[in-house]
């Protein structure tokens, strides 16, 4: 199979392939607003944190920089459109709460709003905010977590249920599965030493 080097301008390219698409809430100027992020995942377990990268331009920046918190609301397939829309507009020009019709609540952080129809949302203390180039990559540490209880099978989210999508050039949703993880890659070598289940193990019994 061969090879290319995919390069653009002066270097490599940062290439995942799919990338999960959330909406980042805060509180500018007293109003809730929310930026589309496709760049975002989980950075640990313990404490658990998140990550999310914004251009510097951004203006929900202000807000997350003026209370320290921020929220990550994760989209349905039924909310691409709204999620487009938040990445296309600014909210210093939009008020893209009313445009979207998202009904807002908030949890124990004032400065972290919540989007109701979306299916899973955490609000966040950021714990840094690092200026790596084009985009400043803010660390926050997940305070709570709310699920919309329809999207739950036996007292864990089902993606299934919860139905998220990714940017891949196009915005998509789930596939069909392709393995079971932590077991379809284990007769590769049955003598050799599973540590990621025992790790898996312990922290079971311990959480």
């Amino acid at each position: 199979m061969g090879k290319l080097k995919l390069e653009q301008g002066k270097g490599p390219l940062p290439v995942l392939v799919a990338y999960p698409v959330v909406m980042v809430g805060s509180v500018v100027d007293g109003k809730p607003d929310f930026a589309t992020v496709a760049w975002t995942g989980v950075a640990a377990s313990t404490p658990p944190t998140i990550s999310v990268a914004l251009q510097h331009h951004r203006h929900s920046l202000k807000g997350i920089r003026h209370s320290m918190t921020f929220s990550v609301n994760i989209p349905s397939v039924d909310q691409v459109r709204e999620t487009d829309y938040c990445g296309l507009v600014s909210g210093a020009k939009a008020d893209k709460v009313r445009d979207c019709g998202f009904n807002v609540f908030y949890g124990k952080l004032e400065g972290a709003p919540l989007i109701e129809q979306c299916p899973v949302n955490h609000a966040c203390e950021v714990l840094q905010i690092l200026n790596l180039g084009s985009h400043e990559l803010i660390v926050g540490r997940i305070v709570e977590t709310h699920v919309s209880e329809d999207c739950l099978t036996e007292g864990r989210v089902d993606a299934r249920k919860a139905r998220p999508f990714f940017f891949a050039g196009k915005y998509c949703g789930l596939g069909e599965p392709v393995g079971e993880p932590f077991k379809v890659g284990a007769g590769m070598n049955p003598a050799a030493r599973m540590d990621t289940l025992e790790e898996i193990g312990r922290m079971r019994k311990t959480g």
